[in-house]
């Protein structure tokens, strides 16, 4: 297991985007960034129970393993 890897999925699971965009690659971490703004705003108007805290965990999960998974 690279210790690079492992460090840029905790960093992208905690802020979404971050390791794709200090990667270079800076279209997809701002796309990441804004999807998980959109749904914190989201889950904060509508869906703000127990279902969406648990979609936020899903997405920022995802994040981290994605980051994890490319770099």
């Amino acid at each position: 297991m690279n210790t690079n890897s492992l460090k840029y999925g905790i960093f992208s699971f905690i802020i979404p985007g971050l390791s794709q965009y200090l990667n270079g690659d800076k279209q997809r971490g701002l796309w990441l960034f804004s999807a998980a703004v959109l749904i914190h705003i989201i889950v904060w108007f509508f869906i703000n129970n127990s279902f969406g805290s648990g979609l936020q965990t899903l997405y920022h999960l995802y994040s981290g393993y994605d980051a994890y998974k490319n770099y």
